[in-house]
């Protein structure tokens, strides 16, 4: 692994390397300049992102990514700049034409949570404001990041969500654009927009209503039900459990496991998105659905949101983000 974090118990590269079988001088050395040349290659702002710790590891040709919010556990405006860069800077670097990728995944380093999802904080602002252009543009950049991900970024790589905790709102929302999520038993879905009046604007009515059906897709939104790990198992939409702590022990077992037929499945995942087509257009007129209700809404479904977006950030203010560990 080129980049080593507490989170990721792997030993170090010397320490792997001496309990290999031997092998000839020349043949480790060019396995030694192999792994340098690939630290070098990955980008240093790859590496040095606001809020997202990127690890790349070489032996598994895997991309980790775990949030690691300055403030709420949410998709504020910053942590969405991150993103962007962070899907073009894979997109210019990994791949075909660059490092080799096969598994890219996405974790958070807020104890408990995965993401509450859109910034709540925000959204009382710009509702006040009456700024209808405020709403759309935030929920335009929230789908065109989840479509390119859906999309796999157009390599030939599987994207995996691994969650060790909540997963509400847009952090649900996001989770369901991955090409498998694993959970750890004990972690939390839901979509709580419809208890202030809202529904979530940025992708599950498309995403929810192909995976599972039109009708448990509405149930799920206007419900405010929170649903277990194991719930969403049942369902589908969660594709592995892991037991609590396990979560990126089993990511690396079902690595390990689907190395033989990544091809497969990195096609069988492309035959499942033409099947389950989505236009950009249905993604952008879900957002303005959204930010018209956005404006609608009741003095005190506002205080409620308001409400949430306090505890939300008394929550936040509990958490120690694990910052950057070089290698």
């Amino acid at each position: 692994m080129d980049r080593l974090s507490g989170d990721l118990d792997r030993k170090d590269d010397s320490a792997r390397i001496a309990e290999a079988p031997a092998i000839p001088l020349r043949d480790q050395a060019e396995f030694l300049l192999e792994r340098a040349t690939h630290r070098l290659a990955v980008p240093e702002r790859l590496l040095n992102l606001n809020e997202l710790d990127v690890l790349y590891d070489s032996d598994a040709c895997a991309l980790w990514t775990f949030m690691r919010p300055l403030g709420r556990p949410s998709f504020t405006r910053a942590m969405l700049s991150d993103f962007e860069q962070w899907q073009g800077l894979i997109g210019d670097h990994f791949g075909p034409n660059g490092l080799p990728l096969k598994y890219l995944i996405l974790g958070s380093r807020s104890p408990g949570v995965f993401c509450f999802g859109g910034d709540l904080e925000l959204f009382h602002h710009l509702i006040r404001e009456g700024n209808r252009e405020g709403l759309t543009t935030y929920g335009y950049r929230c789908v065109e990041i989840l479509n390119r991900n859906r999309h796999s970024l157009d390599l030939p790589m599987v994207t995996i969500g691994l969650v060790q905790g909540q997963a509400l709102g847009g952090g649900f929302e996001a989770l369901l654009s991955f090409d498998f999520i694993i959970a750890e038993r004990g972690s939390k879905f839901g979509l709580p927009e419809i208890m202030f009046g809202l529904f979530p604007g940025m992708g599950a009515h498309a995403l929810l209503a192909r995976k599972v059906g039109s009708a448990i897709a509405n149930r799920m939104i206007l419900s405010n039900e929170t649903y277990s790990a194991e719930e969403m198992f049942d369902l589908g939409i969660v594709h592995q459990l892991a037991e609590p702590g396990e979560g990126i022990a089993t990511v690396r077992d079902f690595m390990a496991k689907s190395d033989r037929r990544h091809a497969g499945i990195v096609n069988a995942r492309r035959a499942m998105r033409v099947s389950a087509h989505i236009d950009m257009a249905e993604f952008y007129k879900i957002v303005d659905l959204w930010a018209d209700a956005a404006l609608q809404l009741r003095e005190q479904d506002l205080k409620l949101m308001q409400r949430l977006a306090d505890a939300q950030t008394r929550a936040a203010k509990g958490f120690t983000p694990l910052r950057k560990v070089a290698g």
